[in-house]
Formats: C-alpha cells, structure tokens, sequence
C-alpha cells in the first residue's frame, strides 16, 4: 500500500494563512510544543513527527489538497454553503448582543426595574463571549463540528430562559450563558475558512468571514427597533430563537467536518481497520497532549501576556477602548437622537447604518493593505537583500485608523446639536467606525505576526480586555451623557483616543526592538 505522506508547508504560506484568519480577532491557534511534533501547528494542516524525519505510516492527503476526503477537494459551491452558514451563525452570535438593547423600553415598567439593571444583560452577555477563546483548544481533540452543534445548541438553550423570564434576574443569568455559548462558535469558526481554501483562493470567503461579527452589533439596534417598535419585546428573543434553529439545522445538515488533523485521525483509523496494521497513525494521534493540559495552558497563557508584555497590553487597551464606545453608543445614540431629532425606535437603530458602512468599507479596503504591506516588504528587500515582513507591517492600517477614530468623535460630539441635521453626527459616526475597523484589523495581524508561537493565546488576552471594557462602558455611558452633555461626553471619548493615538506609530518606529527584549514575541 501506498503511503500517505503529510504536505509541507512554508513558513511564509503558513504565517499569511494564520494573519487572514486572525482578521476578526479569532481563529488562530498556538503552536503545538509537544514533545513528539516540536512547533508544528495543530491546524489545519499536518506535519510528520519529527523535523526532518519521515514516517512510511503517518496518514495525510494523498495528492495534496486533491485527496477526496480533504475538506479542500470538495466543490466550490458547497465549500461557499458551509462560509455562508457559519458567517451568519457568527452574525447572529454578535448581533444578539446589541439586539437586546431595543427591548429596555417594554422590559424595564414590566419587570419593575431600571435602564441600568437591564443593561446588565448586555455586560453580562458580552462578558460571556470574553470567554470564548478558552474553547478553542477543544477543537484540537474533538473537531470543528461539535463545536459547532454543542455551541448553538446551547445557545438556543439559554435564549428560551430569556423569551419566557419572568423578572431581571433571570434575564441577566441567561444572557451570560448566552454570549458564553456564542462564544464558542466564533472562536472555532474562524480556522473553517482554511480548512476549506487554499491561500490564493482566500481573500473573497476570508472578508465575508472577517465581516459577519462586526456588523453583528451596527445592525443589532436596527433589527430590536423594529421588532420593539411593532410588537412586544419577547418577540426580540422569539426571533432569535428562531433564527438560530435554523443555522443549528442548516449546520446539523450541510456543515461536515472540516478539521484536517481530525479527519486524518478518521482517515488512520479506517486503514487500521481495512488492513490491520496498527502503524498507521495521523500526527495528531502522536501528541502526547492531554485535553486538561491544554486548557489550562489556554487559561494561564493570556494573563501572562497581559502581565508581562507592555506592547500587547496597550494594544489590547486600544481596542478595548475602542469596542467599549461602540457598545456605549447603544445607550447613547438613542438618548442623543431622540432627544435632538425626536427619532422613534427603529429610527434610532437606523442611526448605526453609518458605522455599519463604514465597516463594510473598511473590508473591502482588504486588498489595499495587502498592497501596502507588500510594498514594504519590498523596501525592506531593496535596502537589506532580505525578503521578509515584519509584524509592524500590518501597523500601517492602525496609523491610519488612529486620526479616523479621534477625528471621528470630534465630528460627532460637536455636531449633536438639535439644529443641525441628523445626518452629519451619523457621517462622523462612519468616520469613526472606519478608523475603528482599520485598527481592530491591524492590531488583531500585528498580534498574530508578533506573537506566532502564542497567536491564539494573544488573541484571548484581547478578547478578554477588549470584552472587559465593552462589557462595563454600557453601564455609565448614559449617565455620563446625561452628567457632561452630548458635545462633551463624546469630546471625553475623543481625547482618550488622542491620548493613545501614538501608540501605533511608536510600534512601527521602534516596535522590533521591544520584541528582542520580549519573553513570548519572536523576532526573525
């Protein structure tokens, strides 16, 4: 019989797959420092054993990506069914968030309780999905796909507490399990774009990935508006239900698995049956990790970086500055247009089609960047004779974001006068959600880059600061509306950016050298 041999891959291939993954903030892994694979990467592909070393009996694809049983072979379409489905699935997860926002004027007099109390099921849910990247080392043992299934079971599960609950509490404990259930469909899905397409075949299903849990919380307000503004307030929580029935079902039928190193375990394990040869083994059987092991590895390592990193911890803090405005604008923005413009509820929600804009702007603007990071790669190629990049490549995005986002807030702030149109706050809103995206996108790649060997751990103790703050803003951002006046609140928000404006820039300039002195980062 012929073996099956495992691919090889470059580095540099395998750093581009990891950085187009990670565009969203999720979907990466950290390197495998098992003793039997030193620095193999779990996913998606696989390595022989041992640097060098080559094994007659280690299961891979045969004929590469050609192999009918790899996830790569299937058709175009079908690859396009699965992206479609688990976009949605990660749309639906983060636009729940912000969809609750709509129900507080009929759930507050029903349930006897304040704005403030019910905002609590907002930071509670999004302190929820903070947890997510701590589920994503489950993947290595058991697969994409019960994740998946286990994921949105649950969180349809905890959506039916929250449709029939009879007081706040009940609300708040749900809302929790929620976002903690969600939040294990975001941070497996984003590994599925390559399990199913090769790196020159990306870009396209890579944005609509990278899309779907941005706009999730723009369009959140929206959807609540109308549903709140035409019928009552369960009816938010009854067409989540529903929605999320359908994606468990469509991911039950027509989402297969996709994981290479599982699959290749299956593909072993019917070669031991068919020839009885107990030799054939894939990589991943080799690992001599255990499931405990890596899951503590997974909880411990972020807070190390978050201690012992300086770079990534002001990073962390701009982003999470960053998403803790935009889900301060849920309280503020109907406050402010309602106040100024006399806006209805579903009105209100369609003041956050701005920033929603500008995120689909800033998606599109992909190409660009890849450009722009190619063009310094060249440079650097031209001045040394080294052909490389460098993490502070993607820094360039953020550079750009940074003025966006302050600029942004000042139109906005100094334009929430009732006497000028409603219009131009919400164009400063897009300026400010374009610079945003810009920023979330370059310093989730320049995490990936600066941190290879940790990337998944990097990404969590982002998650877990930027889900922090996104959690707490939502609770004083309508008092200190209230307490400042719109032009001043917002002016607040404006000079903090200002203040970590430079961040960015200082990181381009001298940001390798910090990296030599790092215990977790690599520097080449």
């Amino acid at each position: 019989m012929t073996p099956f041999l495992g691919l090889r891959m470059s580095t540099e291939t395998l750093s581009t797959l990891r950085r187009e993954r990670s565009n969203n903030g999720w979907g990466v892994d950290d390197i495998d420092e098992t003793p039997s694979r030193p620095g193999s990467i779990i996913a998606p592909y696989n390595h022989p054993s041992q640097a060098g070393e080559h094994d007659e009996f280690e299961v891979g694809w045969e004929g590469g990506d050609s192999d009918p049983l790899c996830p790569r072979s299937m058709p175009t379409w079908r690859k396009w069914v699965i992206i479609v489905i688990t976009s949605i699935g990660s749309f639906c997860v983060t636009n729940a968030s912000a969809t609750y926002t709509a129900t507080y004027a009929q759930m507050t007099p029903e349930f006897h309780t304040t704005r403030l109390v019910a905002t609590l099921g907002l930071s509670t849910f999004v302190l929820g999905i903070a947890l997510g990247p701590f589920w994503s080392p489950l993947a290595e043992f058991y697969g994409r796909r019960p994740i998946y299934l286990f994921s949105f079971a649950g969180f349809i599960i905890w959506l039916i507490p929250s449709a029939v609950a009879q007081n706040i509490e009940t609300m708040i404990v749900a809302r929790f399990f929620q976002g903690l259930a969600g939040s294990a469909f975001l941070s497996v899905s984003g590994g599925t774009v390559g399990d199913l397409f090769s790196h020159d075949e990306m870009l396209a299903p890579m944005s609509v990935f990278a899309l779907a849990p941005f706009i999730g919380p723009s369009t959140g307000p929206l959807i609540g508006g109308l549903i709140n503004t035409y019928t009552h307030w369960r009816w938010t929580h009854y067409v989540l239900l529903i929605w999320a029935g359908v994606l468990l079902l469509s991911i039950a039928l027509f989402v297969p698995e996709t994981y290479h190193p599982i699959l290749l375990k299956r593909k072993a394990q019917r070669l031991r049956r068919e020839t009885g040869d107990d030799r054939w083994r894939a990589p991943i059987e080799k690992s001599t990790k255990s499931v405990w092991r890596t899951v503590a590895y997974s909880l411990l390592r972020p807070f190390q970086i978050l201690i012992f990193e300086p770079m990534a911890l002001i990073l962390n803090v701009y982003t999470a500055m960053l998403l803790g405005m935009l889900y301060l604008f849920f309280g503020a923005f109907p406050l402010i247009f309602t106040t100024n413009h006399g806006f209805n509820l579903w009105q209100v929600g369609l003041t956050f089609m701005g920033l929603l804009v500008a995120m689909v702007i800033a998606c599109l603007s992909t190409p660009l960047w890849n450009r722009i990071r190619e063009r310094l790669v060249e440079r650097r190629r031209k001045e040394t004779g080294i052909l490389k990049d460098e993490p502070e490549d993607q820094l360039p995005q953020v550079i750009v974001g940074a003025p966006l986002i302050t600029g942004g807030l000042f139109w906005f702030g100094f334009t929430t006068y009732p006497e000028v149109h409603w219009i131009v706050p919400i164009i400063g809103s897009g300026v400010f959600g374009l610079g945003m995206s810009f920023a979330f996108t370059g310093i989730f790649t320049f995490l990936v880059d600066a941190y290879p060997r940790y990337a998944a751990s990097a990404l969590a103790s982002n998650a877990l600061v930027r889900c922090s703050f996104a959690a707490a803003f939502p609770l004083f951002g309508v008092q200190m509306y209230e307490g400042l006046g719109f032009q001043w609140a917002t002016g607040l928000l404006a000079f903090i950016t200002l203040a970590l404006m430079p961040a960015p820039f200082i990181f381009f300039r001298f940001g390798k050298r910090i990296r030599a002195r790092s215990r977790f980062a690599t520097v080449s």
